[in-house]
């Protein structure tokens, strides 16, 4: 786990204490708890009862994207899969993972794009497997991101045909983000 991700879940501890969901001695046992731990595993009980965020639904366990002759996209605070299959023909794919909730250690993302390119946005502290997706006519692209080590770990399969699959972190200049 790195600190982003402890940040992000002692936000969400913080949110939950100012709206009543749990007591301040609740809460200061819960960022003691969540600050030690280590792995995702370790933190699951003093999140467990918490709702994932303001009109947000729980993670699903499987996400099918699938579009035609347009650009796909996720991006901004969403709940992330296990599991996620993006389907594209003649457009792109960008998967933005900064500012999601992921509560799994490891998503799948399972990829068939035709005619079009994907972009892989990853958040701090993530790593990147993406050595079994098979290119026709494209080519697989880290920018910064390790293979391994990193939590979340993201393991990145299927095809990817006549276009470019691009690994890489935000960037950012100044107050802009992309």
């Amino acid at each position: 786990m790195s600190n982003a991700d402890r940040e992000r879940i002692v936000q969400r501890l913080n949110d939950a204490a100012s709206e009543g969901r749990i007591t301040l001695a609740e809460f200061e046992e819960r960022v003691a708890g969540v600050w030690a731990a280590a792995t995702y595993g370790e933190v699951e009980p003093y999140v467990a009862d918490l709702p994932v965020a303001p009109g947000l639904a729980p993670p699903r366990e499987v996400a099918e994207l699938r579009s035609i002759a347009s650009e796909l996209k996720r991006k901004g605070v969403w709940a992330v899969p296990r599991r996620i299959v993006a389907s594209n023909k003649a457009g792109s794919v960008k998967l933005d993972f900064t500012d999601a909730v992921i509560s799994h250690p490891v998503v799948e993302i399972s990829l068939d794009v035709v005619a079009g390119s994907t972009v892989l946005v990853m958040p701090p502290g993530a790593s990147v497997d993406a050595t079994d997706v098979q290119t026709v006519a494209g080519s697989v692209k880290h920018r910064g991101v390790p293979e391994a080590g990193g939590s979340p770990h993201f393991v990145v399969t299927g095809r990817q045909s006549m276009g470019s699959l691009v690994v890489r972190h935000q960037y950012r200049f100044w107050r802009w983000r992309w």
